[in-house]
């Protein structure tokens, strides 16, 4: 397949460039600093939207700007290979999800100050006893006239004691198919009721938190799509999670491969090594792609996501090994092998977002077609 730029596209790539040259976001804070972390990619959310970098697919009714999804591509490569992949603001799947299941008010109300910064988002989804297993959920939302009760606890909520408003997922049918029973809200972080726990990581952040939800009122209109269609919704906003955006991600991998090849000094050992990991992420970049021109074909995101998501646990893990090791490594350096906290988060990589157990499970089944057993 051709994925070389079309002439619109390398203009776009090269304006892009420029305007990066001149807006560098500056290092980002320590790791261990999750406040200022936040302020830091919200600000460079505002710059970014101030220069229309931000919401590149979306309609323009919305504050997007009605391009496919290429250029959002090309715009994460971009960031990648510039070394600010880290800055993007993590906006697009939550936007999506109140795209294609949002009344008109909630998308006018709620989309526009996603997009330029105005406003905070967490995902309410995963709980104690439901990560992976989302549809194991337990946050009940019991209906009350014109509004609904919502009790239960969620866990590994990031930014969520930053947030002004969470995309929730609560169980308002306990009788039928678990699958069936779920519906999506959106809920004011300052509603009395919600209390929110920061949990300190092993770097020292507080990137996640819990968050409990004590008869908390939602309004009824404060409900994203029908009562019990919660579960299409989190599809999306998984889908969206992961996928082709990811590919800015890939384009820091390859800069920090390159780096490592470099310094290579032609030990086979360090050779080897770092041939494993290249091929790992050349391998992700290429379904990334693939992912990607179905989209552009119009298709929405389906179970290919899950080989996606497989693939950059796959890169990340072979490349955060290879950092850590690197001292040990004979010939190479320029590693900064004394940072635990990359590996240590390369290793969540399996956990978060879905486990890898699950996903191989979603191509096992409704890929190749193998039965349950």
């Amino acid at each position: 397949m051709d994925y070389d730029d079309s002439p619109d596209e390398a203009a776009f790539r090269v304006r892009l460039r420029e305007w990066l040259a001149h807006n560098d976001p500056g290092p980002p804070p320590p790791i261990n600093d999750s406040a200022a972390e936040h302020a830091y990619k919200r600000q460079w959310q505002r710059t970014l939207y101030a220069g229309g970098w931000v919401g590149l697919s979306w309609p323009s009714a919305y504050g997007g700007h009605d391009l496919n999804p290429i250029y959002e591509a090309i715009f994460n490569e971009e960031l990648g290979a510039a070394g600010i992949a880290h800055a993007a603001p993590p906006v697009g799947w939550l936007g999506r999800a109140i795209l294609a299941y949002g009344t008109e008010e909630q998308r006018q109300r709620h989309l526009p100050g996603l997009l330029n910064g105005a406003t905070s988002w967490c995902q309410g989804f995963s709980e104690p006893g439901a990560g992976s297993d989302l549809a194991s959920l337990r946050t009940s939302a019991e209906r009350d006239g014109d509004t609904y009760r919502v009790t239960g606890q969620k866990l590994w909520t990031s930014g969520a004691q930053f947030a002004d408003w969470c995309l929730l997922l609560a169980r308002t049918d306990r009788d039928g198919p678990k699958h069936k029973g779920i519906t999506a809200f959106t809920v004011r972080m300052d509603t009395p009721g919600i209390t929110v726990r920061p949990m300190k990581q092993a770097w020292g952040g507080t990137r996640f938190c819990e968050v409990f939800f004590d008869d908390v009122k939602v309004p009824v209109t404060d409900r994203i799509g029908d009562e019990g269609a919660g579960w299409p919704l989190a599809t999306v906003v998984l889908a969206y999670e992961r996928g082709p955006s990811e590919l800015g991600v890939i384009a820091t991998y390859r800069a920090e491969l390159r780096t490592l090849i470099g310094a290579s000094a032609g030990d086979p050992v360090a050779e080897e090594a770092l041939a494993r990991a290249y091929v790992a992420v050349e391998a992700c970049r290429l379904h990334l792609l693939e992912s990607l021109t179905r989209r552009v074909r119009g298709e929405a995101p389906g179970p290919g996501s899950s080989v996606d998501k497989l693939l950059m646990i796959r890169s990340e893990q072979a490349l955060g090994s290879l950092e850590f090791d690197a001292a040990s490594v004979p010939g190479v350096t320029g590693a900064d092998a004394s940072t635990a906290s990359r590996y240590l988060w390369s290793r969540a990589s399996s956990v978060y977002g879905g486990s890898e157990q699950i996903q191989r499970n979603i191509v096992a089944q409704r890929i190749l077609g193998l039965p349950r057993t």
